[in-house]
């Protein structure tokens, strides 16, 4: 336990306003977006600088806590829950705009600031910030960079890495490095950011980001197409694609999907189809009409049931909210949504919906599968209650499988939510024992007292491997 000592240090350094110690104050910190894991946190503080940020780390580590950071809390996988107690350095009130610089097409930002906020900031400046991740609206940047946040726009735009120019990032032993800046182009000794993204603040504590603007697009067209089957709104996907044809959005709903969606906005979405394709295409306006006929072509050949173009900036608009809305629809059918994030080769699309229908079947479960079909990432979700045991046994049983098939044709365990928690078996399925040792190995140099984030996406030797189904064992 804290002891009240190093609390009224905490408060000295920080302000007595921003550090939290009672435990109705520290239980929504022990969860993240993840259903069912939740483990309090001894103490949870908000710095405000990069300097409160070691001095909370110096105080943890004098009082031998593990320290766990954290942004909105809306990771997928367990990343953010502090599963073996100790301090919780919350970053969400480091929430500044830094400087928006239009000479050199980049922004810098503090750790918490929230995705959408910085889309709009620099879109009021005629730039474009692509990464769209689902849980845009409440995500911050930090969280974004240590999961190496997707979204929407990957397919065409990639992922947060790829707009990382910088970090600011506060090491276990409360040292500072800043790798990267505004240089667009920097070999300079071993490349730091890029280990840092995606590192799940198992490495070091990401206060500051400098991230790449580009200029925005002159033109967008959204359509939606209806199909009848799964397997051809998987063969659209592919043949798109073939015909190098690289579309900003490439969604994907299945009928489960649709219908929750429909439910829960009422826009006019085809309850008996059995899948749609939410299609945005943008760049310059002659290449996006070229770009439009064509879809549309291999929309009919495949045999597409039917093809909507969106009137209107407005009506795009409200598909594309449509879509975003997918698992908050998907969430109010039942107590326990387990989803999850296979990616596969985009060929084989249509084999993963098959095999997702035949698991679905076998292990008798409600499932709606959507995602980024443009990119090979999907989304089964079961819907479940994990009171119901057997349940919840079936529910893993239908992952574990899927994985099985996922990983046979080449495909990743993750493509967008990170390991965390709930993927520590399945990555050491994937890269196996030798590609965990050299993380090991890694982790070790960074961190050598084990004290960043524990827990997180392999094993510590002396912890035994937690898996997402033993996260359901609530901890308090």
């Amino acid at each position: 336990m804290i002891s009240n000592t190093a609390v009224q240090h905490l408060i000295e350094h920080l302000g007595k306003e921003n550090v939290y110690v009672e435990k109705e104050d520290l239980l929504v910190f022990g969860y993240d977006s993840t259903p069912g894991v939740h483990h309090l946190p001894e103490v949870a503080v908000f710095p405000t600088t990069t300097a409160q940020v070691q001095a909370a780390m110096a105080l943890a580590l004098r009082e031998s806590l593990p320290i766990v950071p954290r942004g909105s809390g809306t990771g997928l996988s367990g990343g953010s829950v502090p599963v073996q107690g100790g301090m919780v350095i919350c970053l969400t009130r480091m929430n500044r705009i830094l400087e928006i610089d239009e000479a050199n097409l980049t922004a810098t930002v503090e750790a918490g600031v929230v995705t959408l906020d910085l889309f709009n900031a620099v879109a009021a400046k005629g730039l474009f910030y692509p990464p769209d991740p689902g849980s845009q609206k409440t995500s911050t940047m930090g969280g974004n960079v240590a999961e190496n946040a997707g979204g929407l726009r990957g397919l065409k735009y990639g992922v947060t890495r790829d707009y990382v120019m910088g970090l600011t990032c506060v090491l276990a032993d409360g040292s500072i490095i800043q790798t990267g800046g505004k240089s667009v182009k920097d070999v300079a000794g071993y490349s730091y950011r890029d280990l840092l993204v995606g590192s799940e603040g198992t490495l070091g504590i990401i206060t500051e980001i400098v991230v790449k603007l580009i200029p925005p697009p002159q033109d967008k067209r959204t359509m939606l197409a209806y199909f009848s089957d799964m397997r051809t709104a998987g063969e659209a996907v592919s043949k798109i694609i073939a015909a190098k044809i690289i579309p900003s959005t490439l969604e994907i709903m299945d009928k489960n999907t649709i219908n929750c969606v429909e439910d829960y906005v009422k826009i006019g979405l085809p309850r008996q189809m059995a899948a749609l394709l939410l299609i945005e295409l943008d760049g310059h306006p002659v290449v996006v009409a070229e770009e439009t006929e064509g879809v549309q072509r291999i929309l009919k050949e495949v045999g597409a049931a039917e093809v909507h173009i969106a009137k209107d900036a407005a009506e795009a608009a409200s598909l594309a909210a449509a879509r975003r809305t997918a698992l908050s629809a998907l969430a109010r059918v039942s107590p326990t949504t387990l989803l999850e994030d296979a990616t596969v080769p985009r060929s084989r699309l249509a084999d993963t919906f098959a095999e997702i229908e035949r698991l679905t079947e076998k292990y008798k479960l409600k499932v709606g599968t959507f995602g980024h079909a443009g990119d090979g990432n999907l989304h089964p979700t079961v819907l479940c209650d994990e009171r119901d045991h057997d349940e919840m046994h079936r529910a893993h049983a239908f992952y574990n499988e899927l994985y099985e098939m996922v990983l046979s044709i080449g495909g990743t365990v993750s493509g967008e939510h990170g390991i965390g928690l709930a993927k520590i078996e399945y990555l050491q399925r994937q890269i196996g024992d030798g590609g965990v040792a050299v993380m090991r190995r890694i982790k070790q140099a960074f961190d050598p007292d084990g004290r960043l984030n524990p827990g997180k996406i392999f094993a510590e030797p002396t912890t035994p491997a937690q898996n997402l189904e033993e996260g359901f064992r609530v901890s308090h």
